[in-house]
This record gives structure tokens, C-alpha cells and sequence, in this order.
């Protein structure tokens, strides 16, 4: 008995540790969830705006509310409806989720910026908020 308690206690303390770093090596309780809610800002602080992301409809596209004061940023995107994540990591937003308004790459950090259409030049940075479970 003596040896069988520290056995499982043992065992126990592995598993622990094991589901904790969810078996890979990597603390689950250091992830932080994608944010939601991005700030657009059109040519280094000209402008910006409030974007989020919203749910996932399917494999790469998301719902997405755009305010209406983008509008000042580029005409026209405050209409669009759907987020767009291509496997290159590209994003677009669309009206009808596949003709893209604006498509940006990723940039430095955890930001895009757009290329299509080529001006303005806008930045898409995560606020703080979180996704709660799309």
C-alpha cells in the first residue's frame, strides 16, 4: 500500500500535466483566442474604423459587420458582409463572399495590410477582444 499510493499519485500528476499541455508540449493555458474586432486605419492613422469578424459560415468565411464610418476609409466597404481566409493567409471582404471589396495579407505582427485595391493603403489590427466560440 505504501508504494501503491505514490504510484498514483504519480500517474496522476502525469495526466494532469498531460491534458493541461493538451499532450503537445505546449500550454493550452497560454493560447490565446483569435480576436474578433480589428481597428481599420487607412495611411498610417488618416482614418480608422471599427471591424468584426463573426461567425464562421463555412471552411475560411465568417460573417463580418463593417461600421458605416468606413466609408471615409474606402467607399463602399461598409457594405461588405463576409470575411474571406484564403489557405495563403490572404484576406478579402466581400458583399456576397467571393468578389473581393479589399484584400489584404498578413503583415508583421499579428495585422494585415491591404494590396488590392492598391490605395488607400489600410491596416487591419486586432483589438482586444476575443472570439467566444465560432
Amino acid at each position: 500500500m505504501k508504494v501503491l499510493s505514490p504510484l498514483i499519485a504519480a500517474a496522476a500528476l502525469v495526466g494532469g500535466v498531460q491534458l493541461f499541455h493538451d499532450g503537445n508540449g505546449e500550454s493550452v493555458a497560454n493560447e490565446a483566442a483569435p480576436s474578433n474586432t480589428y481597428r481599420l486605419v487607412a495611411n498610417g492613422d488618416e482614418g480608422d474604423c471599427a471591424v468584426r469578424r463573426g461567425a464562421s459560415i463555412s471552411d475560411g468565411l465568417s460573417l463580418l459587420t463593417v461600421a458605416a464610418n468606413c466609408r471615409r476609409l474606402l467607399p463602399g466597404i461598409e457594405r461588405a458582409k463576409f470575411w474571406r481566409e484564403q489557405n495563403d493567409g490572404t484576406v478579402a471582404f466581400s458583399v456576397n463572399g467571393t468578389d473581393p471589396i479589399v484584400t489584404f495579407a498578413a503583415a508583421d505582427g499579428d495585422g494585415y495590410e491591404s494590396y488590392a485595391p492598391a490605395l488607400p493603403l489600410l491596416s487591419l489590427a486586432a483589438t482586444g477582444n476575443k472570439k467566444s466560440g465560432d
